[in-house]
């Protein structure tokens, strides 16, 4: 007997909370509150303080996530941006879009997660990042890879997309660097109803570019 047994069942996750979905997506439209609602922000707040960083900035997707990471810390064209290729594309996709080629180093045999050893290797004077990925909620080595990135004054953005919740060393992903990347996928272990995204940070800063950003260059109502 042929049985199939979907990947992911959000049906079966749906019918339990029903009434608290539904009673929040009521509260937004008898409010019509839909842009940078409350509810966002509260969300925002919650999901920074578990990944143990003072800010959080709620965008459409991973994908984003990661775009507008690079950007807010000025990667673009001509910079290098050392990574992994065995990730799902939005990683590479999203440095490709802001104009930096990848810089590519092979993954640990035992994690599949990236081989910081191999960094000096391919180190160039137009490095600016490194990009770490998080892969089926195992962390990256993340510890020599920040001291890597802070002796070569490097950013540190990381790809958390495979690992909401996971820790490294006591700490959550996504804290160790300049800025962590979350995708909130409907099948992620953290997912929306269809798609979304954070960016998690503790600069104020980057914080600020990033909500800048992410609303068309406006920190002022069309004022861009």
């Amino acid at each position: 007997m042929n049985m199939h047994i979907p990947l992911v069942d959000l049906r079966a996750q749906y019918q339990t909370i029903k009434h608290e979905i539904l009673a929040a997506i009521e509260d937004v439209l008898e409010h019509m509150q839909l842009f940078l609602v409350p509810q966002c922000e509260a969300f925002e707040q919650e999901f920074a303080t578990y990944c143990g960083c003072q800010y959080g900035v709620g965008l459409s997707n991973g994908t984003d996530a990661l775009a507008l990471a690079l950007r807010a810390c000025e990667i673009g064209p001509g910079d290098e941006v050392i990574t992994v290729a065995n990730t799902f594309i939005a990683t590479v996709e999203a440095i490709a879009l802001v104009g930096a080629p990848p810089v590519f180093v092979d993954v640990e045999p035992c994690t599949y997660t990236m081989d910081w050893r191999l960094s000096d290797s391919v180190l160039t004077s137009r490095t600016r990042a490194i990009l770490p990925v998080h892969l089926y909620g195992h962390p990256a080595d993340m510890q020599p890879i920040v001291e890597f990135a802070k002796k070569h004054a490097l950013r540190v953005i990381e790809d958390a997309s495979q690992a909401h919740g996971a820790t490294y060393q006591g700490q959550r992903v996504g804290s160790f660097g300049d800025i962590g990347c979350f995708s909130l996928y409907y099948s992620k272990n953290l997912g929306a109803y269809g798609e979304a995204g954070i960016c998690v940070t503790n600069d104020v800063q980057l914080a600020e570019s990033l909500r800048m950003l992410r609303d068309h260059g406006s920190r002022i109502r069309y004022q861009h």
